[in-house]
């Protein structure tokens, strides 16, 4: 019964001016900024890292990873952590936005897919278009938010 609970609830936050969700069952927690280390040599999408209960947790910035400038660390900005299934594991990252909003839940009738014109190829991660009163959600398949070979460079970031 839980899962058909949680299946259509979103974590919303914002990245620029746009709303997105990711879906809860993907939402491990929600951080303030803390600090984040750097690690030589790695892809500029990948901030650092963080350490999270002991674990090594590479931190996505959202921002870059939709072509606009980092995230400035303003007192807002948070990063959600989250997990990626990808070849029989789970892999944690966080990933840096703007703010958190709130938790939404959307009926099936509320989602929509996402438009076909004008989205490249690589958008694959585009899992819906999530309608709320006036306003779009965009949601995100969190599985689908990294390419295998900047998972490739995340895994390696782990280790």
């Amino acid at each position: 019964m839980t899962d058909i609970i949680t299946e259509n609830q979103f974590v919303t936050f914002r990245v620029k001016e746009e709303l997105y969700g990711i879906n809860v069952n993907n939402t491990k927690e929600i951080l303030e900024i803390p600090e984040i280390t750097k690690v030589p040599g790695m892809s500029d999408l990948v901030r650092g890292v963080i350490n999270i209960r002991g674990s090594v947790v590479p931190v996505l910035d959202l921002k870059m990873k939709f072509g606009f400038e980092n995230t400035e660390f303003t007192q807002d900005a948070v990063i959600i952590v989250t997990e990626i299934a990808r070849e029989d594991e789970m892999i944690s990252i966080g990933l840096i936005v703007d703010a958190a909003r709130d938790v939404v839940t959307l009926e099936d009738g509320q989602i929509e897919p996402p438009p076909k014109m004008g989205i490249s190829k690589d958008n694959n991660y585009l899992s819906g278009m999530g309608k709320v009163d006036d306003r779009f959600i965009i949601i995100l398949d969190i599985d689908r938010i990294l390419s295998d070979e900047e998972l490739d460079v995340i895994k390696h970031t782990e280790e």
